[in-house]
């Protein structure tokens, strides 16, 4: 009997006819195991444990990149302490850990990081305030205004039920914060859970989020000091239930990846296209492709990144949710290409910048 099966290798995707034979067999194991990339080079290693420069465990969940003079910094949620479900949430399985803030890291190379420090810190004496501990802090995204000099986070705010359904904003004069809280809102008055901002090439930034339920995701244009809403707007995905959102622009065209509403559980990831942020989105199926690719290789994707200096590549991030020990959550940075207009998404279990070299 004759399969067709595609690989990854080397930056291109190969056809190969195979029997199933023993030598067969064999010679796909010997290409596989060339692409690894040795220990002692600096490697992205997708679900294991990850260290700072200092050697403790980055703790960055739900993260974002931002990119300001050559240099990387990852914010992402502080995931600490012990999981628990909510006990009075019985239409989905609500584990949490307390709200422990918004950790920094940064990096020249997106391989070795340091750590910078609570870019936004939670408040553990007020239970009313929006960064109570009680509360929920998730998937900062940064971005910094050329205009104001300042770097502004946006955020989900929620509490336990996941009932309050806002996003918070804060600012700072670092990359790297503090950033001072100014407020939590509903955007353009409507509910907002998972969430990304996307910053235009025109300066004109974006807030997408999920809303109506989780059932419709909402692309707001913000103000030009990024700090509030304009009230312009689009709806997409209308009951089509999507979240995780990640935006970016490849050849003049928007790339949307999101992932379905499962819970902690994972699912196929998707993407859709359109020419301008508020314009029509035509969805696509799933970018991913190889084993486990049915449930976006047991993750949900966050961010996306380009490869600095290599055209048409991307780091696809995205977290791999231990739901009942949330600090073990781990990362799943892969190697993702956009070709003839097409993301692919591959899982390598080492990988660096040359898996995108082609011959």
């Amino acid at each position: 009997m004759t399969t067709l099966t595609l690989y990854f290798y080397n930056g291109q995707l190969f056809k190969l006819m195979m029997t199933k034979t023993i030598a067969a067999i064999a010679a796909l194991t010997a290409m596989v195991t060339a692409q690894t990339v040795p220990a002692q080079q600096p490697s992205f290693t997708p679900g294991e444990v990850w260290k700072d420069n200092d050697g403790n465990t980055i703790n960055a969940h739900g993260g974002g990149l931002l990119l300001h003079k050559d240099v990387y910094y990852w914010f992402g949620e502080i995931k600490k302490g012990v999981t628990a479900r909510v006990p009075h949430v019985t239409t989905w399985e609500d584990y949490r850990v307390p709200a422990g803030g918004i950790n920094c890291y940064s990096s020249k190379d997106l391989f070795h990081w340091k750590y910078e420090g609570v870019a936004l810190a939670p408040n553990t004496t007020d239970s009313s305030h929006d960064l109570h501990t009680s509360k929920v802090m998730e998937r900062p995204k940064v971005i910094y205004n050329k205009t104001t000099g300042q770097f502004v986070m946006w955020l989900h705010i929620d509490n336990e039920t996941y009932s309050y359904a806002r996003s918070g904003v804060a600012v700072s004069d670092r990359p790297g914060g503090p950033y001072r809280f100014i407020r939590s809102e509903r955007p353009n008055g409507h509910e907002a859970r998972d969430m990304t901002i996307f910053q235009d090439d025109d300066g004109k930034a974006y807030h997408i989020y999920s809303s109506e339920g989780n059932a419709t995701m909402h692309i707001a244009l913000l103000s030009d000091d990024y700090l509030s809403h304009t009230g312009i707007e689009k709806r997409i995905w209308v009951k089509g239930f999507r979240e995780a959102p990640a935006v970016i622009k490849h050849n003049h065209k928007y790339y949307l990846f999101s992932s379905g509403c499962t819970g902690w559980a994972p699912n196929a990831a998707s993407y859709a296209i359109a020419s301008h942020m508020l314009g029509q989105w035509k969805q696509y199926g799933n970018p991913c492709t190889g084993d486990d690719a049915g449930v976006t290789f047991t993750s949900q994707g966050t961010y996306v990144v380009p490869v600095p200096g290599i055209n048409d590549a991307y780091i696809f991030l995205a977290d791999r949710w231990i739901k009942t020990d949330l600090q073990d959550s781990r990362y799943i940075w892969l190697p993702m290409t956009i070709r003839n207009g097409t993301p692919r998404i591959y899982w390598v279990n080492r990988w660096n910048f040359s898996i995108f070299n082609t011959h």
